[in-house]
């Protein structure tokens, strides 16, 4: 089974910085396209960013400009770099893996445990 796991999280103040990583296993890696969501408490879980198997990238508008996703192949790693952080952005953050089948994105894929991310005003 494919097996997401984060770090990176934690306490940061406002205006700062934090680099979210996610290493995966149980997979071949460069096969999927990976996203970064977040949950913050009372709200909907939304997606954050999203980098496909060609390194294609999406944002969300809250995290253009400020937020930069990436993955290394070798590594078996995505990061998200997260700069010029907000008390918004405080939430859960949980690494996905898709499905890894081009055609079958639409079915559900792995999600890491997810990860801790405060910023305090």
């Amino acid at each position: 089974q494919v097996q997401l796991v984060e770090s990176g999280g934690g306490l940061v103040q406002s205006g700062g910085s934090l680099r979210l990583s996610c290493a995966a296993s149980g997979t071949i890696f460069s096969l999927h396209n990976m996203a970064w969501y977040r949950r913050a408490p009372g709200k909907e879980r939304e997606l954050v960013a999203m980098i496909e198997r060609d390194y294609s990238t999406n944002y969300a508008d809250s995290a253009k400009g400020r937020f930069a996703i990436s993955r290394d192949n070798a590594k078996n790693t995505m990061y998200l770099q997260m700069n010029s952080l907000k008390p918004e952005d405080t939430a859960v953050y949980y690494c996905y893996a898709d499905q890894g089948e081009p055609g079958y994105e639409s079915v559900p894929g792995s999600w890491g445990q997810g990860i801790q991310v405060t910023v305090s005003s």
